[in-house]
């Protein structure tokens, strides 16, 4: 149920409180945590759900959707697909003020990747407090099979394009994140840390949307492609 009766729309203190209670209430029934996400890192997604500021989730590892492999739409409620560039870290960031800089020397590969975010309350009539208590509206992701190393590539610059059955569905580019995925990156891991929490080696970060939120239906078929770092893809369900 929604938590706007309850809690102030804009308390994210609480709002993260009540998500640590469920993230351990999950890992005490057996859950992994294998990275975090970011979200609400685009304007337009902010638009779309009318809060102005990122926020964070956990990714566990059932979360984890392999590349090319199918999601069954029993296991979502209301779900909707985001394409976004998302890193493998190959050192651990724990500075409560960790720089740009910083995360790009932590980062080991770079992947393109797509989120399923999903939500409890009916039509996403959702606050920031909701989405947030909701571990970021995270549900599920897909990750890239194929990563590449930072150097050389163009995370601002790069274009995206999801394709929905081979339609195009939403665009965008990798300045939608917080004006560069790593400084999504460096907000989140300086958040987690001063909270007390940390990015590890290993952790998979998403890096936040960098276009629109998609609608997803049964038989869909999802492509992401970013320009110049890669695409992946999933099936929601089997065909009519």
């Amino acid at each position: 149920m929604p938590l706007r009766d309850g809690l102030d729309p804009t308390d994210s203190n609480r709002a993260y409180k009540i998500q640590d209670i469920n993230t351990r209430f999950w890992q005490a029934n057996g859950r992994c945590i294998i990275g975090r996400k970011v979200g609400l890192t685009a304007k337009v997604v902010q638009q779309q759900l009318g809060v102005d500021q990122p926020d964070f989730g956990v990714l566990f590892d059932d979360m984890q959707v392999a590349d090319g492999g199918t999601l069954d739409p029993a296991r979502t409620l209301q779900p909707k697909a985001e394409a976004e560039i998302a890193f493998v870290l190959g050192a651990d960031l724990l500075h409560p003020e960790t720089t740009s800089s910083m995360v790009a020397e932590a980062i080991a590969t770079v992947h393109a990747a797509i989120e399923v975010v999903d939500s409890r309350i009916a039509d996403w009539k959702i606050t920031f407090a909701d989405t947030v208590a909701d571990n970021g509206s995270s549900a599920f992701f897909v990750l890239a099979d194929l990563g590449k190393p930072l150097p050389g590539l163009d995370l601002e610059g790069a274009t995206m394009t999801m394709l929905v059955n081979g339609n195009v569905a939403s665009t965008g580019s990798g300045a939608a994140a917080l004006g560069n995925p790593i400084n999504a990156a460096a907000w989140l891991a300086s958040t987690l840390a001063q909270r007390g929490a940390h990015l590890k080696r290993g952790d998979i970060l998403l890096a936040g949307a960098l276009g629109p939120m998609v609608t997803l239906n049964p038989g869909d078929e999802v492509r992401a492609i970013v320009t110049g770092i890669g695409e992946c893809s999933f099936k929601f369900g089997g065909g009519a």
